[in-house]
């Protein structure tokens, strides 16, 4: 199984040289995986509810702020459900975009410890563009506003994992939609067209003593018209409480990562990104920030919760 995610890691490598970014972005992508995949639903094993908040450049007018809210459970043994809302905005409301999608996934057991999960999404994306809110705006620039348009999503991903490895592949968006074509605007053609982005995510979590897990990870985004996006973070639990590590993106950001487990049910995780690039340098931005909350609803057949650490 590892050597089928290898050829499709090799495969994928070589679409997303021509592929790059569009979807909203996350540091903490490791505990955001639904959003992303829809194979991931019910692999915890119980009812888990991740709320994630992200601002985005700090400091910087108009700068990106996302927040999401994720439900996941299994319903049998091979079955599982969720839902997930993304709310991602972009120049104090100048733009904003919802997206909310159902996902279903089914898991065939592969080995002992292994199995692989299939995902479906559907649902659909609203978005919102006034331009009356920029800044600089005036009457004469006549741009065309979009007035919450919504627009159906469907996707798709496979997931598979053992007790200490992950990998998954998916497109959360097949449907490449076109919301507005405004040409003849002050002889400017306008567009706003969803593109299908690609993922691939990865990880391994290390055994060092009975008492510390070392966990690399890594994940690759990709959409047209955008560079590529590599991700790559290594993080230490220490006694199924504590979670520290640090992340790169590729030519973009380092990042610091911080979580805490405070009971079998509840872990609260903070994440703080430097830019690398030029934008960094620049005395209005103060950074990105990243705050997230799980819970994790205990049963009658699962009444201690295993950190599995992804």
């Amino acid at each position: 199984m590892k050597k089928l995610f290898l050829t499709f890691l090799l495969v994928f490598s070589g679409m997303a040289m021509v592929f790059s970014q569009q979807d909203a972005q996350y540091t903490q992508y490791m505990y955001n995986t639904i959003s992303v995949n829809p194979a991931y639903a019910g692999s915890r094993g119980v009812f888990s509810v991740t709320a994630l908040h992200r601002s985005q450049w700090v400091g910087l007018d108009g700068a990106p702020t996302t927040q999401t809210l994720n439900f996941h459970t299994p319903v049998s043994d091979k079955v599982g459900l969720g839902l997930s809302v993304v709310n991602d905005e972009i120049g104090n409301g100048t733009n904003q975009d919802t997206y909310i999608d159902a996902a279903f996934s089914y898991t065939i057991k592969t080995s002992r410890e292994g199995k692989i999960s299939f995902g479906l999404k559907a649902g659909g994306h609203l978005l919102n563009v006034d331009f009356s809110k920029l800044r600089n705006y005036g009457a004469e620039s006549n741009l065309p506003n979009i007035d919450n348009k919504f627009s159906p999503n469907i996707g798709a991903g496979v997931y598979y994992h053992t007790n200490h490895f992950y990998a998954g592949l998916s497109v959360p968006n097949f449907l490449q939609t076109e919301h507005f074509d405004g040409s003849d605007v002050n002889s400017t053609s306008l567009l706003a067209e969803e593109r299908m982005n690609f993922y691939f995510i990865t990880g391994y979590v290390f055994d060092v003593n009975d008492r510390l897990k070392f966990k690399p990870a890594g994940l690759i985004k990709a959409v047209k018209g955008a560079p590529l996006q590599i991700d790559l973070s290594a993080n230490f639990l220490l006694n199924d409480k504590f979670s520290l590590g640090a992340a790169y993106r590729w030519d973009a950001a380092v990042s610091a990562l911080f979580g805490f487990q405070l009971s079998d049910q509840f872990m609260v995780g903070l994440a703080y990104d430097r830019e690398i690039t030029d934008l960094g340098a620049t005395r209005f931005n103060d950074g990105s920030f990243e705050i997230f909350l799980r819970y994790e609803f205990l049963n009658r057949y699962k009444r201690v919760i295993t950190p599995r650490f992804f």
